[in-house]
């Protein structure tokens, strides 16, 4: 969601509040609808305490997973690019195919991967290049010191490439189940009836639209911060996108001259395998 969309949204709950006050406004007697205020502020704290409190747990909870698939993404391409190093020490036989296979994993990464993960259709399962990948290391037979401690190493690097693609992966799922919008929904929506009924004949227009306004925009522009941080793969405004792993594969074809020779690509431009 981009930041015109944000506004007009936060525009059009806030002229919806306002016009509902200011009707309600017309008929309700001065002082309001309450005849004890005191007792009415106090239930109404209540309600706004509880709600903020909520509120502001699940954001916090948001933000995490939004803050872990970030590091996720950014990890997995620096291990992509260390393991591209790692590969130049294995057996010769190894090299290439390992070099050209890891070119081919941050390719889907980028062209296949991460528009699923942005229309949320990625689903469960591994990188179809990762399986490619250990099914290649296990051709791999060490001999040399080097060798051995590059194929221990080469492990785990994996590892923690799948730990980090995994974290990736968890944010285009989501934090937020269905029940806990449907709290939230229905607890704005309790905020807002609530709020009709400080109505008051006696006190200026202006002053009954900036309470009600001021209550909508704060609760929509908190709902939709919460939204942006449970779905973070998006093209709207920092939104998530696959900024490290297009730098790691600017980095392997720079890298290509530490690479044991010339190797072959498995798959085009956009990560899909080559027909044999």
């Amino acid at each position: 969601m981009n930041l015109v969309w944000a506004a007009v949204i936060v525009a059009g709950v806030t002229v919806v509040a306002v016009s509902g006050m200011l009707l309600v406004r017309r008929r309700a007697p001065e002082g309001s609808y309450f005849e004890d205020g005191d007792r009415a502020a106090g239930v109404f704290g209540v309600l706004a305490t509880g709600f903020a409190v909520l509120l502001g747990f699940v954001v916090f909870l948001a933000f995490e997973s939004f803050d872990t698939s970030r590091t996720g993404a950014r990890t997995e391409a620096a291990i992509v690019a260390q393991q591209f190093e790692t590969a130049q020490l294995m057996p010769v036989a190894a090299r290439a195919p390992l070099s050209g296979d890891l070119v081919c994993y941050a390719r889907s990464v980028v062209y296949q991967e991460w528009p699923r993960m942005e229309s949320g259709s990625l689903g469960e399962g591994y990188n179809p290049w990762g399986v490619t990948l250990f099914r290649t290391l296990k051709t791999v037979q060490p001999r040399s010191a080097s060798e051995q401690a590059a194929y221990s190493k080469w492990l785990d690097q994996r590892q923690d490439r799948e730990d980090a693609r995994t974290d990736r992966v968890h944010g285009a799922e989501g934090v937020m189940p269905a029940p806990l919008w449907i709290v939230l929904l229905l607890s704005a929506l309790v905020i807002f009836g609530y709020m009709l009924f400080f109505a008051d004949s006696g006190e200026r227009a202006i002053v009954q639209a900036t309470m009600m306004g001021s209550v909508a925009i704060v609760i929509a522009s908190t709902l939709l911060l919460l939204w942006f941080l449970d779905n973070p793969y998006h093209r709207g405004v920092s939104g998530l996108r696959p900024t490290a792993m297009k730098r790691t594969l600017t980095l392997l074809k720079l890298e290509t001259g530490i690479a044991g020779g010339r190797f072959a690509i498995p798959c085009s431009r956009q990560g899909v395998a080559r027909t044999p």
